[in-house]
């Protein structure tokens, strides 16, 4: 009996490196690389939870669903989105424009640092803040969903008007 025992460990450990490399292949095999050039971006309506007159346009996943996603917004000079925060992180890149977002719950415009393009911005979950831009801008936001947006003021919530 003690000399069985090493074939079968080894066995068994055989089996169950096959059963995960077959895994990786299958997870390999479904997996597809994304590429999404600039000027085929399609712009539409920004998603409710944010004040009128910002677009979207969605480059990888949602917002909504479950996993990563990667989406730009577009917003006209002057635009505020009032404080909230996300029960999850926000990683901000600027595309162009200036834009910038700051942390408080009241929005305090004279302390406003707009950030030029290639600039980024690290929101961590649950910190209330606010962002703004000060001319037409174009900002990247990766995260994983589901993505939440709280207002601080429920008043500010553009869904409950």
């Amino acid at each position: 009996m003690m000399t069985f025992r090493p074939f079968l460990t080894i066995a068994v450990l055989a089996m169950a490196t096959s059963a995960v490399s077959m895994s990786l292949r299958v997870l390999a095999a479904e997996a597809h690389h994304t590429a999404v050039f600039g000027d085929a971006l399609k712009w539409g309506p920004a998603p409710p939870s944010l004040p009128p007159g910002a677009q979207a346009a969605i480059l990888l996943g949602s917002p909504a669903k479950e996993g990563p996603f990667v989406i730009r917004l577009k917003f006209p000079a002057g635009y505020i989105v009032p404080p909230h925060r996300h029960s999850k992180d926000e990683f901000v890149t600027v595309m162009s424009g200036k834009f910038t977002a700051a942390h408080g719950e009241k929005v305090d415009r004279a302390s406003l640092n707009f950030l030029p393009p290639g600039s980024f911005i690290h929101l961590p979950a649950g910190m209330p803040h606010y962002a703004a831009a000060d001319v037409e801008s174009v900002v990247q936001i990766n995260g994983v969903g589901p993505f939440d947006v709280i207002y601080v003021d429920p008043q500010d919530d553009p869904r409950k008007k």
